[in-house]
């Protein structure tokens, strides 16, 4: 299978698995007792619920509506308007909808459709700064410490095993990755904004002072961090017992130049394909952590449009982060092979 082949299936693939998403949080969705009309305070008047629930077609069925095919048949109605009656349905027009790229009004922000309120900004600011922009900026900025700090913690660890740099490091790493994001996060919050006064983190505006950012990007990014050290040590202890390390010190090649070289090359792979669903899982992890620290991004958008039951919201959240995650895997598949040429596309050369 050529290069190119490969990445066609792929993307194909992605289409049934982004269905499959959307099949599935419908069902849930609206299997979940309550309504985006529950928490009104006019919700005692079941009149306006009943008269919202036929603006936004929520009066209809779920799926196909074989009723409404058999009744367009009696009055003789055309094959097309036959065919629209058997589909007029909320997941079959929310589908149609999706792929016209309308993802619908928003239940709960009034006058707003879905796509003003993950991609909009108010008051002429740059794009970037869109709910979407937010958790994108938290998300990039997590990796970025991550492997920043995790990667050379590896390296070292590996490079002085069973010292006690290594020890030291294991210990670090452990404590990073078994300590919750949110518990963490209370920890930094008490001893940055409360003990020593050095960050605020009420009403804090983060595209105002990049020092805000200091704080959820270390709780975001500490777990992924720590895994990435763990499997860099890992990595390169493998390599180091590989036969070609050993051949390259017995050319008489120097200690740095056989760890920059040979070494990272191949140890990096499975950090690499480790990476991408690492910045999908900082960018859709990022629920706990955007409430916490008071970010305004699409994490913190997601938990207040499941509580609030703004269906078309939640559909939109949901199979972007679906298309987020599999954009991630593409393309780590497509770097695993420029990084190692013996690994074909789909098998590896025996």
């Amino acid at each position: 299978m050529t290069r190119t082949q490969f990445i066609i299936r792929r993307v194909l693939w992605i289409i049934p698995v982004l269905f499959s998403v959307a099949l599935i949080t419908f069902i849930v969705m609206h299997a979940t007792p309550g309504g985006p009309w529950d928490v009104d305070p006019n919700k005692a008047d079941r009149r306006i619920s009943d008269q919202l629930d036929k603006t936004f077609g929520l009066n209809k069925p779920l799926f196909f509506n074989p009723e409404a095919f058999q009744q367009a048949q009696k009055e003789g109605r055309g094959v097309i308007e036959s065919g629209q009656a058997f589909i007029d349905a909320q997941f079959e027009n929310y589908i149609f909808s999706l792929l016209r790229g309308d993802l619908g009004p928003s239940y709960r922000y009034r006058g707003r459709s879905v796509s003003d309120v993950i991609f909009g900004v108010q008051d002429d600011k740059p794009a970037w700064q869109s709910k979407i922009g937010t958790t994108a900026t938290l998300g990039i900025l997590a990796l970025l410490f991550a492997l920043a700090f995790g990667i050379p913690m590896g390296i070292i660890s590996a490079l002085k095993q069973n010292t006690a740099v290594d020890y030291a490091s294991l210990f670090v790493v452990t404590i990073g990755y078994g300590i919750p994001s949110f518990v963490m996060g209370i920890l930094l919050i008490i001893v940055f904004a409360v003990w020593l006064g050095v960050i605020n983190v009420i009403e804090i505006d983060y595209w105002q002072r990049w020092q805000s950012w200091f704080l959820p990007t270390i709780v975001l990014g500490l777990p992924t961090a720590a895994f990435a050290a763990r499997l860099t040590r890992a990595s390169m202890l493998d390599v180091m017992r590989s036969d070609y390390i050993r051949t390259a010190r017995a050319k008489g090649l120097g200690e740095r130049v056989v760890v920059l070289r040979h070494m990272l090359r191949n140890a990096l792979i499975p950090v690499v394909t480790f990476a991408g669903p690492a910045l999908a899982g900082l960018v859709t992890g990022s629920f706990i952590i955007e409430n916490q620290f008071g970010v305004a991004g699409i994490g913190d958008l997601f938990v207040r449009s499941v509580s609030r039951r703004d269906y078309t919201v939640i559909m939109a959240l949901t199979l972007f982060y679906a298309l987020l995650i599999a954009l991630a895997n593409l393309a780590v598949d497509i770097i695993y092979g420029f990084l190692d040429p013996r690994i074909q596309m789909g098998k590896k050369e025996g």
